[in-house]
């Protein structure tokens, strides 16, 4: 049966989750919805990379297996059907095999902080009106490519097997007003982002050292790592596939 990928991008302030669950509303339900008003056959959608609640997504992928004509106008239609908060972006025909989640090769996360009051912020990015040592955060920033084990930095209740993560980029830097902290790997665990964002702003503020954030990490211990963060401040900016993937 021909499979489909389906990129996406969303605004997850009004979603309770970005897999379909029972008694809450989702950004995957939203689609499949949308796709069974305008193709007359429901689908269940598969997805790339599962997000923590209230976190946005600049580029995220679906696939989906559907033995039929797709409308002419597929993409222009879903966006017509879709709330104003979801957006598809493409619909690419993939191979048979293709996985959105299992074939990418990494994801690319940014959290975005704000120090001074924005109404147009409030819902995309973390007030935070601290006084912040920048280079410490990016010299703490810059230990985090050194391990790759992140225990410390995962919820407690996950399902994950290995706590492994190879990281290839992080860093902070201003952009736009913005406090940016900007992080690539191959996989993220739940709440990794956040964790790492919050104990890092201690450090940003004088209330941990460098040598305790190694610690931390070296732990293996989600106790001691801080989560205190919110999650509309983050957005999943690039899911990355193989080169020439999407080519036939």
């Amino acid at each position: 049966m021909p499979r489909y990928f389906l990129e996406v991008a969303y605004k997850r302030t009004n979603y309770s989750g970005f897999q379909a669950q029972q008694n809450a509303n989702s950004i995957q339900a939203e689609i499949e919805k949308a796709f069974e008003i305008l193709q007359k056959k429901h689908i269940v959608l598969t997805g790339s990379s599962r997000t923590d609640a209230g976190v946005h997504a600049l580029q995220n992928f679906f696939h989906f297996d559907f033995d039929g004509l797709m409308n002419s106008q597929f993409t222009y239609k879903m966006n017509a059907i879709l709330p104003g908060d979801i957006v598809v972006k493409r619909l690419i025909p993939v191979k048979t095999n293709s996985h959105c989640r299992f074939d990418a090769v990494s994801r690319e996360y940014k959290y975005f902080i704000y120090r001074h009051k924005n109404p147009f912020l409030k819902d995309r990015a973390c007030y935070f009106p601290y006084k912040l040592s920048l280079e410490l955060m990016q010299q703490a920033a810059e230990v985090v490519k050194e391990y790759n084990d992140f225990t410390s930095f995962s919820k407690r209740r996950t399902q994950v097997k290995t706590f492994t993560c190879q990281i290839s980029e992080s860093k902070w830097y201003w952009e736009n007003d913005c406090l940016i902290y900007n992080v690539k790997g191959d996989r993220f665990l739940r709440g990794m982002v956040r964790a790492l964002v919050a104990t890092m702003l201690k450090i940003g503020r004088g209330k941990m050292t460098l040598d305790e954030f190694r610690n931390i990490i070296a732990e293996k211990d989600c106790t001691k790592a801080s989560f205190a963060v919110p999650g509309h401040g983050l957005f999943l900016v690039a899911v990355n596939y193989p080169d020439n993937y999407f080519l036939k």
